[in-house]
């Protein structure tokens, strides 16, 4: 294996499961080819680390990256590309299986861009059920979201669609995290003089549901507030922003209480005195969302709402 371009391709044959299996990571879960795992490049409590074992290649939704093996083991190992096939070679990867039909893949890449098919009013009822397993009522949920119909592998789905500033949306279902593109920030504006900033579009849902509400004591005065929103739609994004938000007089970060969501919100209050943490508000929850679900309250609240629907 002297050829370092070779040993690129050789490296990328390697099945990414199998890889991933060796390194100690299992799958969380399988869903026909996505195989999700808690990523092994940050500390995580919810799967969001994808691997389509179709094409054999890798997406991390918490980080906004992906790639190939070569890619991943980049990163994982934090080494160059030669450091990385000399570790593969030193560990024997032949020792690893190869993803079979890898030629042919390359021709089938296409297959894995979601196509939008279709959007209309949120209607279905696997769709709603999953809003109101969420804790996010019908009325909140179809003011910001969309019902969206998609082509990925051939294959069409409906989620719940949350649009971005540049026309791509955040697609969630029971059984579906992904992406079209362009995938990128959602901006709401309200000419406010402060802005609200969330990870995902289920916490900004969250927070309009107990804006609506009051149902948080500790949220009140909080919601009382004239606001602009940015819903991140990956955490990514955050260090593009900074600029954008200097504007603002007060920026209220409502980011998940993750090891990389707390070390995100305490550098930009390090940065600028103008953030301000508000995560403190769901402490001992994941995010804002995960409080409305672990509280019981407010889940006898919502399923009295879905009585109606």
């Amino acid at each position: 294996m002297e050829n370092n371009n070779f040993n690129c391709i050789e490296a990328n044959r390697l099945d990414l499961v199998d890889f991933l299996s060796n390194l100690g990571y299992p799958p969380q879960k399988v869903r026909n080819n996505d195989y999700w795992y808690l990523s092994p490049l940050r500390n995580e409590k919810t799967p969001s680390f994808k691997i389509n074992r179709k094409l054999n290649v890798w997406f991390d939704f918490g980080e906004g990256k992906g790639g190939n093996l070569v890619d991943f083991g980049v990163q994982y190992f934090k080494c160059s590309v030669s450091e990385l096939l000399t570790r593969l070679s030193q560990n024997n990867i032949y020792n690893f299986s190869f993803h079979p039909h890898f030629a042919d893949e390359k021709k089938d890449a296409s297959n894995g861009k979601i196509q939008i098919v279709n959007e209309q009013p949120l209607a279905a009822k696997n769709l709603v059920d999953y809003l109101y397993k969420r804790c996010i009522p019908l009325f909140i949920a179809e003011q910001f979201c969309r019902e969206i119909e998609f082509s990925l592998y051939g294959k069409k789905q409906s989620a719940i669609g949350f649009k971005n500033d540049a026309g791509g949306y955040e697609l969630r279902s029971e059984n579906f995290k992904g992406s079209s593109s362009p995938k990128t920030i959602t901006t709401i504006s309200n000419n406010a003089d402060n802005i609200s900033v969330f990870e995902g579009f289920f916490n900004f849902l969250s927070w309009q549901f107990l804006m609506t509400d009051r149902i948080e004591m500790q949220l009140r005065e909080l919601t009382k507030i004239q606001t602009d929103f940015l819903i991140l739609n990956s955490l990514s994004f955050f260090e593009k922003i900074h600029q954008q938000m200097k504007k603002y007089s007060a920026i209220n970060l409502f980011l998940d209480r993750d090891s990389s969501g707390i070390k995100a919100t305490r550098k930009a209050i390090l940065s600028h005195s103008n953030y301000k943490d508000q995560s403190i508000l769901y402490k001992g929850y994941k995010d804002l969302n995960d409080k409305l679900t672990g509280k019981e309250l407010i889940v006898k609240q919502v399923k009295s709402l879905r009585q109606h629907f």
